[in-house]
């Protein structure tokens, strides 16, 4: 059933939802520029044993060639009008976006639609990828900072999908035909499991009679089952790689929080206050400002729709990193065992909000997100109430929340040597 509704705490937002079940949200902004989209929920943590890295090759191949388009006529749609056309995957997303002049969104959303939905997976263009993709692998080996990343997931989720790679290893991807990433992409591609999403000055009526036009057509599948997550992952397991770095490589860190817990938000907060992109940051002070022992030392949380995880990073030279590492867990057992100051959390989360209102000018991750967020909970979630949750922490919630993610049972550690 077709319904249009607007979205009432943000009037310039607008959502319908064609008769296939695909989703559009739309922002209404003026602009003479239009960014949009389609998010699909496809990832790596949906890859059979065999197909590992089949998500993001598909990725690349939507740039390669539809039923009526070749791989140049698709760069030159987009790139003779002036826009830009990029795309990524994550664990449990591929996004494929673009931006152009206002006056080309019809052709523009034809693009996306038409890349999104038809492409043809020509087996010459699957062998001449194979050699890009396995150069990305490469280039990836020797960014141990990245690398690192890659083999903590595993660490915490042995056998199964989310821990593997996004982008597959050269003997899984060599062995993809063009039938088995059809296969893929028909399993997983699935309108009701995807969303459209736009921003720009375009009346909404144009963009529900465009996407009626170009993506109604598409047919309706059966929602897909997701291969679920672990009910638990790796607790107080420890391990060392041999690489050949100059530096020590470090990472500690354990299951977190889904998207949908209540407490999500408060763990943003402590994350931010623990190692966050600010230079206030308590690992940042102590680690970097006060002892300069470190370039770099961050903290992050990823969350995912059933499952989460944090981690810290660090590297240093050799000589410093026993003592990093108790700097850091001396920094973990702080948060756990004593309320933040409320005078100073409350400076910490007008340092979260500033950080945030910052980050949503960025036109290009903004509509992305209100993508996602559509994608995820049905709606755009408005500012003012991630805010109002930021405001609503208390030094007493925090504590609990330290407690129960960073306890010591709940950390795992890697280390590159």
């Amino acid at each position: 059933m077709n319904r249009t509704r607007k979205n009432f705490l943000d009037e310039n937002i607008y959502y319908h939802e064609l008769k296939n079940g695909l989703r559009i949200v739309h922002k209404q902004q003026a602009s003479d520029i239009v960014y949009c989209g389609f998010i699909t929920d496809c990832g790596t943590r949906d890859e059979q044993p065999s197909e590992h890295g089949m998500a993001h090759y598909v990725e690349h191949l939507l740039f390669k060639g539809t039923s009526k388009r070749s791989s140049r006529q698709i760069i030159n749609r987009i790139e003779f009008i002036g826009g830009e056309l990029n795309a990524y995957t994550t664990k449990e997303e591929t996004v494929i976006y673009a931006a152009c002049l206002k006056e080309y969104f019809s052709r523009t959303l034809e693009l996306l639609a038409d890349m999104t939905f038809h492409s043809a997976f020509p087996q010459p263009e699957i062998k001449k990828e194979l050699s890009v993709i396995c150069d990305e692998i490469d280039s990836y080996k020797d960014s141990p900072s990245e690398l690192i990343f890659d083999d903590f997931e595993t660490l915490l989720y042995p056998d199964h999908p989310l821990g593997n790679a996004i982008l597959g290893t050269p003997e899984s991807i060599a062995t993809f035909t063009s039938e088995s990433i059809t296969a893929f992409r028909n399993r997983n591609y699935i309108p009701a499991q995807t969303v459209f999403f736009s921003q720009g000055d375009i009346p909404f009526r144009h963009v529900i009679k465009l996407a009626e036009q170009y993506m109604e057509c598409i047919e309706p599948k059966t929602t897909k089952t997701r291969i679920k997550a672990p009910e638990s992952i790796s607790c107080n397991k420890h391990e060392t790689i041999q690489k050949d770095t100059h530096q020590i490589h470090y990472i500690c860190g354990g299951k977190g929080y889904n998207i949908y817990d209540s407490k999500r938000i408060g763990f943003i907060l402590l994350n931010n206050i623990l190692g966050g992109p600010g230079m206030n940051s308590k690992l940042n002070l102590s680690l970097r400002e006060r002892r300069g022992l470190v370039y770099t030392v961050e903290s992050n949380y990823s969350a995912l729709s059933d499952c989460g995880w944090w981690s810290i990073y660090f590297g240093c030279d050799p000589e410093n990193a026993i003592r990093c590492e108790e700097l850091v867990f001396k920094e973990l057992k702080e948060l756990r065992s004593k309320p933040i100051n409320p005078i100073m959390l409350n400076r910490y989360k007008r340092q979260l909000r500033g950080q945030m209102a910052i980050a949503a000018q960025i036109q290009e991750n903004t509509v992305q997100n209100m993508g996602k967020s559509v994608l995820r909970f049905g709606h755009v979630i408005p500012w003012s109430d991630f805010f109002r949750q930021i405001d609503e922490c208390t030094p007493e919630a925090m504590l609990a929340i330290a407690n129960e993610i960073y306890s010591e049972e709940n950390i795992n550690t890697l280390k590159y040597i």
